[in-house]
């Protein structure tokens, strides 16, 4: 088991690399589907794609729920509600006020967020590489927005934009500390089919209730269904199930390294799909925070080996 647990054979590195890749493309992807999409019914959607990409996999590959406790199900409400609702709808509706650029660069902070929440609410320990880390990203977020020229793709309210991307982040570092209460009994997969069957349930009362017109697909482009489909089942489905499966058996160094591809992923596609200019004052803001995360991957490398 353990050789299996530390394996760095091909499959392992192009699932953690495929993975994280997968995870950064929901940044760009939740500007184009903000803009054609009601947010609560573009939410709803997204989990249901999910929950037809986890079923099989979860069928095939897990217990199914046998071994899950009590605990595990309050656990798995809150991941529910925390990481998947309220994550999603920040995303969405900060992304539709924000750049791909800007949503990217605040995206990069999320380890160090994490980090600084586990210091604050689990008493983590802290440490010169997670306070730098942590200084970097608000530094990068806070140099990325001043610097900011008008016009040439900025929206309306990105200022505004980047807080609300900033609150999703807060929501995805809950995702994964909550995820660390779950019991030995129930998998990572099972958790995450079971939580995003909770959210869609959650996002069908908030669509009806908020959404202008909820599920009216009339005026949505094709584009704009490649999106939803894509950002369902790849980003929501196909990725925690690359990227669980791959860290379960590659070393820590290895898992923590390939956290670097997300926002460069992000980053990348945010100038393919969304065709935002590049600005130096982008090099700047996300070298920062691109910066503060070499420093969580070596103290995530460091702890995990």
């Amino acid at each position: 088991m353990a050789s299996e647990r530390r394996s760095t054979a091909p499959a392992i590195v192009v699932q953690l690399l495929l993975g994280m890749a997968l995870f950064g493309s929901a940044t760009p992807l939740s500007k184009l589907i903000g803009q054609q999409f009601s947010v609560f019914t573009a939410s709803c959607m997204r989990m249901l794609i999910a929950c037809l990409v986890l079923a099989p996999f979860t069928w095939l590959l897990t217990k199914r729920f046998a071994g899950a406790k009590r605990s595990d199900w309050w656990v798995i409400v809150a991941i529910s509600l925390f990481g998947m609702v309220g994550f999603t709808a920040a995303m969405l509706f900060g992304m539709r006020l924000t750049t791909g650029v800007i949503g990217s660069t605040i995206m990069s902070a999320t380890p160090a967020v994490t980090a600084g929440a586990a210091v604050v609410f689990f008493g983590a320990a802290m440490n010169w590489r997670t306070s730098g880390a942590l200084a970097l990203a608000v530094a990068g977020i806070v140099a990325i927005n001043l610097l900011r020229t008008e016009g040439g793709g900025d929206t309306e309210a990105p200022i505004l934009g980047a807080a609300l991307v900033a609150m999703a982040v807060c929501f995805e570092a809950a995702y994964t500390l909550l995820s660390r209460k779950l019991s030995d009994g129930i998998s990572s997969l099972e958790a995450t089919l079971a939580a995003s069957l909770i959210a869609a349930l959650v996002f069908v009362v908030l669509a009806i209730v908020f959404d202008p017109q909820p599920f009216d697909f009339s005026d949505v482009g094709q584009t704009g269904w490649f999106a939803v489909a894509f950002w369902g089942a790849a980003t929501a489905g196909l990725a925690p199930v690359l990227w669980y499966n791959g860290a379960r058996k590659a070393p820590g160094a290895l898992t923590a390294g390939a956290m670097a591809v997300m926002p460069l992923s992000a980053l990348v596609l945010s100038y393919l799909l969304l065709g935002e200019p590049f600005r130096w004052s982008h090099l700047l803001g996300f070298g920062l925070v691109f910066s503060g995360l070499v420093l969580m991957i070596v103290e995530h490398s460091k702890s995990e080996d």
